[in-house]
């Protein structure tokens, strides 16, 4: 039996928004991920003049020194959950931005038992909280480099958002990249939403029609 045109349209538009809506999950595990690597990694400074007093890498929870085999000298370690003193509140920002992706990547299993709207919001304030504290955690990381670690590694030139004889890192970059991530995530998780609340009142006609034919 041929579908006439409003079906067809409908039965289109539910097929692409499945499409978009699988997009969106394996986006949100990927940022999930993106933020793993952003919060242990030591490299979100890293030196750039050879005559500066140390060459090598800064991140939120280690300083490491280019030295002899076998490898960088690294003091401290994200095991530890012991971020170094200047960045004790980009640290905990951060792993409050990871802990809210985490619970929206989670929140994908609830699409078999919750409506998709009701899911689609619920992740997405939480990926607009993982960026907003993704972003404060940015922030203030430039501006907490007047310190004793900066100091060792950059030179006597650092200063709030001043980084001396070094530049922030690919780490760094990948962080600016989760904030917009997050952002675009969540606005697509409420346009979702706000396609699948659309699509309610032809659900609930389908089903009467089926129950009372």
């Amino acid at each position: 039996m041929a579908l006439s045109p409003p079906e067809l349209y409908h039965t289109e538009f539910v097929r692409s928004a499945r499409a978009v809506g699988v997009l969106w999950g394996v986006c949100t595990v990927c940022l999930a991920v993106l933020q793993v690597v952003v919060l242990v990694q030591p490299a979100w400074v890293v030196t750039t003049e050879t005559s500066s007093s140390a060459s090598g890498t800064l991140g939120l929870f280690q300083v490491c020194v280019e030295g002899d085999w076998p490898g960088p000298d690294c003091q401290g370690s994200p095991s530890a959950l012991a971020p170094l003193p200047a960045f004790q509140t980009p640290a905990v920002l951060v792993c409050a931005s990871l802990g809210a992706v985490w619970t929206s990547a989670a929140c994908l299993l609830l699409f078999r038992v919750c409506h998709s709207a009701a899911v689609f919001k619920s992740c997405g304030w939480l990926q607009l909280t993982a960026g907003v504290c993704l972003s404060l955690a940015c922030l203030l990381f430039l501006d907490s480099w007047d310190c004793a670690e900066m100091r060792a590694l950059c030179g006597d030139r650092v200063g709030s958002f001043q980084p001396g004889n070094c530049s922030v890192s690919w780490v760094f970059t990948l962080a600016l990249l989760g904030v917009l991530d997050s952002v675009i995530l969540a606005t697509l998780a409420f346009v979702l939403a706000s396609r699948q609340d659309a699509l309610l009142p032809a659900e609930t006609r389908d089903q009467n029609l089926l129950t009372n034919p």
